[in-house]
């Protein structure tokens, strides 16, 4: 019986990873690097002492994470203030759904404290969530699975009994790690066959995890 759901963020609930790896990759060509839009992808959910030398080992040890990062904030930042933060499809809908049901939620991501509590107000779903889990909170982000832990632990259940959703294989994995049933909404990309396996759904869109639960909790 599924008694949880709990979210990554962005790509999931907020329509922000096509500006995320954007901006990654122009902040890193300014400084020189030819990152690509793949190069791009694969830092999705990933902390940062795992992005760093994933990318030092890409472009060498002259590539300064640091100040690339900086820049990259400041071009999403540009980005967000003048387009705004876009709400994914049926976010509204599984979140009554899930209240309706008595099912908790929670959000795990990559994103700092006052940046996740900032986006999820803007959109107006940021108090119907138990818990707001955020990778500065613990020892190792994604794609180690200790957010994932910390988040059963807030809200009181087994992770067997929850599910995550994500968009990323670095989110993927940190959740299958941690035990919970993941599914999957792609985003920017399609499941890889070598996690699609281990996924308890792949769905089209957050409303279509709705079905899921129905099934699973005999609704």
């Amino acid at each position: 019986m599924i008694k949880a759901v709990i979210f990554d963020m962005d790509g999931v609930l907020i329509d922000t990873e096509k500006h995320l790896v954007r901006c990654w990759c122009e902040a890193a060509q300014e400084f020189g690097f030819p990152m690509t839009r793949e190069d791009g992808l694969r830092l999705r959910s990933l902390a940062a002492k795992y992005a760093e030398p994933l990318l030092q080992e890409r472009f060498g040890v002259d590539f300064d994470y640091e100040k690339v990062r900086s820049r990259r904030k400041q071009l999403m930042n540009e980005t967000l203030a003048a387009q705004g933060i876009e709400k994914k499809p049926g976010a509204e809908e599984l979140l009554s759904f899930l209240r309706e049901h008595g099912i908790k939620t929670a959000v795990a991501t990559a994103t700092d404290e006052e940046r996740a509590g900032r986006y999820l107000k803007e959109i107006g779903i940021f108090y119907q969530f138990d818990e707001i889990v955020c990778a500065t909170m613990v020892e190792n982000g994604k794609p180690k699975p200790d957010i994932y832990l910390y988040a059963c632990e807030k809200i009181g259940e087994k992770p067997e009994d929850c599910i995550a959703v994500e968009d990323s294989p670095n989110g993927l994995r940190a959740a299958l790690d941690a035990g919970l049933k993941a599914v999957m909404v792609p985003d920017l990309t399609q499941p890889e066959e070598d996690i699609k396996k281990e996924l308890f759904a792949v769905a089209d869109s957050l409303q279509d995890i709705i079905p899921v639960i129905k099934r699973e909790n005999q609704i």
